[in-house]
């Protein structure tokens, strides 16, 4: 199948509810055909503060929900630390299939990058979820979900903690909200031992930072 994008597939009707129904349906892009059911974003319908990852894991894939994995606990460890409570949040992804490869040995499905392509195909999900939230802050985590509203060119370790905004050709809806950059939950697992503890904290402050934005 040929890349259509997932504009066609978003309803004109845009409470979370029909949004999340809809997307079930998405075939925007190639993912849908090997990953599991679509995983949508979670949480409340005006929340103030928004977090965007880049992907759904192996478990969110099974479980139909964002962040309910090691990246996920890790994430609750560093809310909890920052002060946040997850109940008054919305979570979500850039993308919202889960994009792997197969091990060599075994029926281990291994995280791979989604590609530009299948970003930009999967942002008209997270537009219309920007859109119906409307929230005052987002934290976009990880160079992926960065890259869906800053651009390809996006560095994400030029500006943590500062205050961003989409450029006029991201293609977003009119965006008033405080972006925010930090590390994903994911890359402080996949990082060292000796370095997890200072990445940890990194992200804490991030987290404090956007959440003193509100």
């Amino acid at each position: 199948m040929t890349p259509v994008g997932a504009a066609r597939f978003v309803p004109p009707d845009r409470s979370l509810p029909r949004l999340a129904e809809a997307a079930r349906h998405c075939e925007g892009c190639d993912l849908f055909q090997e990953a599991g059911p679509t995983v949508f974003g979670a949480g409340l319908s005006d929340a103030r503060l928004m977090l965007v990852g880049e992907q759904p894991g192996d478990q969110e894939d099974r479980a139909g929900r964002p962040f309910v994995g090691p990246a996920g606990r890790v994430l609750n460890e560093a809310l909890d630390a920052a002060g946040v409570s997850r109940d008054g949040l919305y979570v979500t992804n850039a993308v919202k299939h889960f994009k792997f490869v197969r091990a060599e040995r075994g029926q281990r499905r291994i995280h791979k990058t989604p590609s530009r392509t299948e970003v930009v195909a999967c942002r008209p999900w997270l537009f219309a979820e920007l859109e119906v939230v409307t929230p005052d802050v987002v934290v976009l985590m990880g160079a992926t979900a960065a890259k869906a509203l800053l651009g390809n060119d996006f560095r994400l370790t030029a500006h943590r903690q500062e205050v961003l905004r989409a450029p006029a050709d991201s293609g977003a809806p009119e965006l008033t909200a405080d972006l925010v950059a930090t590390v994903h939950p994911s890359s402080i697992l996949r990082g060292p031992p000796e370095t997890r503890e200072e990445a940890m904290a990194g992200l804490v402050d991030d987290l404090r930072f956007a959440a003193n934005l509100l």
